[in-house]
C-alpha cells in the first residue's frame, strides 16, 4: 500500500513564497509519475504540476514561471516550490502518484494566500 503525506501548507501574503512537500511510502516512488493538484472551494480539482520518473515536468499555464516541482528519490519526496503567490492560488493542494493503472492521493494540505 502506498501512502502520500503532504506537509508545508499555511497562510502567506500575496507575493510571498511557500514550499509544500509530499513524502511517499512504498518502493514505487522512483518509477511513479508524481504530481500536485489543487482544489479551491466550489471548484473542480485541477492539475498544478507533474514530474515523471525521468524528471520531465509539466505545469498548468496559471503557475508557469512561479511554481517549481522537484523530486528527491533518495528521500521519496516530491516538492512544490511556490513563489509570487496570488490570492487565486488559495486551495487545498493534493499530492498524486501514478504507477501504471494505479493512482494514489494524499490527504491534502491547505494553502491560503491573503491579499
Amino acid at each position: 500500500q502506498v501512502q502520500l503525506v503532504e506537509s508545508g501548507g499555511g497562510l502567506v501574503q500575496a507575493g510571498g513564497s511557500l514550499r509544500v512537500s509530499c513524502a511517499a511510502s512504498g518502493a514505487i516512488f522512483t518509477i511513479a509519475s508524481m504530481g500536485w493538484y489543487r482544489q479551491a472551494p466550489g471548484k473542480q480539482r485541477e492539475l498544478v504540476a507533474t514530474t515523471t520518473s525521468g524528471r520531465a515536468t509539466n505545469y498548468a499555464d496559471s503557475v508557469k514561471g512561479r511554481f517549481t516541482i522537484s523530486r528527491d528519490n533518495a528521500k521519496n519526496t516530491v516538492y512544490l516550490q511556490m513563489n509570487s503567490l496570488k490570492p487565486e492560488d488559495t486551495a487545498v493542494y493534493y499530492c498524486n502518484a501514478v504507477y501504471g493503472s494505479l493512482v494514489y492521493w494524499g490527504q491534502g494540505t491547505q494553502v491560503t494566500v491573503s491579499s
